[in-house]
């Protein structure tokens, strides 16, 4: 039978979006528990490192937030967090747009959740069913709503792995982050001409970091390699 032509949202979509969740456990566990390790060798109490998988939900801006993370804040360094937090999860906004057709006849709330725990993985997989035809929402809702749970669990298991290590650089435990970002650079490789603007944000990024303190080379990085990206296209 052919799909619907208009969108709709079905208990039985969400139980399709779940199944369709499956394959992608294994990348959500290793990472989210990676994160909870990291925050507990930062020493962030358990609430906190919830808090972030739970309300931020976003890995890359995660990981930057653990690393600029402070025991007193004060104004500048907050903004200066908010800033980094906004740059990297600039993307959400494209990935939202092209949503924006699939979701335009949803209920106000439901739209909201549904773009509040969209995640590349999540979009990839929304997206793929949309053009193949399927319109029933609730794969979209399922889908993600398994995935933030799963996200959520594995944060608090990796917090308890990291807090039985008292001296996690003897076992390279300080490496996780850096090492966990360097092996998802790899299967991201498309040719040289691709990788231009990673060239480009790393080298500003570097030259910034050099000369000007604090994070702001992570925004001029970041800034610098869409610039080069969208000249080279």
């Amino acid at each position: 039978m052919s799909a619907p032509s208009r969108s709709h949202f079905t208990l039985a979509g969400c139980r399709l979006g779940a199944k369709m969740a499956l394959p992608v456990f294994p990348g959500y566990i290793v990472f989210a528990m990676a994160f909870g390790t990291a925050a507990s060798q930062k020493g962030l109490p358990l609430t906190q490192a919830m808090g972030l998988s739970g309300f931020v939900y976003a890995g890359a801006s995660q990981m930057v937030s653990l690393g600029m993370w402070q025991v007193s804040w004060t104004l500048s360094t907050l903004l200066t967090l908010m800033a980094v937090t906004a740059v990297v999860n600039a993307r959400m906004i494209l990935l939202g747009a092209a949503l924006q057709p699939w979701l335009a006849k949803e209920p106000l709330w439901r739209s909201a959740i549904n773009l509040f725990l969209v995640t590349e993985a999540t979009w990839l997989i929304g997206t793929h069913y949309h053009q193949e035809g399927g319109r029933d929402v609730g794969v979209l809702f399922g889908l993600s709503v398994l995935l933030w749970i799963v996200w959520f669990v594995a944060t608090v298991a990796g917090y308890f792995a990291g807090a039985l290590v008292p001296a996690p650089e003897r076992f390279g435990l300080d490496l996780v982050m850096p090492v966990f970002f360097g092996s998802m650079l790899v299967p991201l490789w498309k040719g040289a001409k691709p990788a231009l603007p990673w060239l480009v944000a790393g080298a500003v990024a570097l030259l910034v970091h050099a000369f000007v303190p604090g994070y702001l080379y992570l925004i001029l990085g970041a800034v610098s390699g869409v610039i080069a990206g969208m000249l080279i296209e």
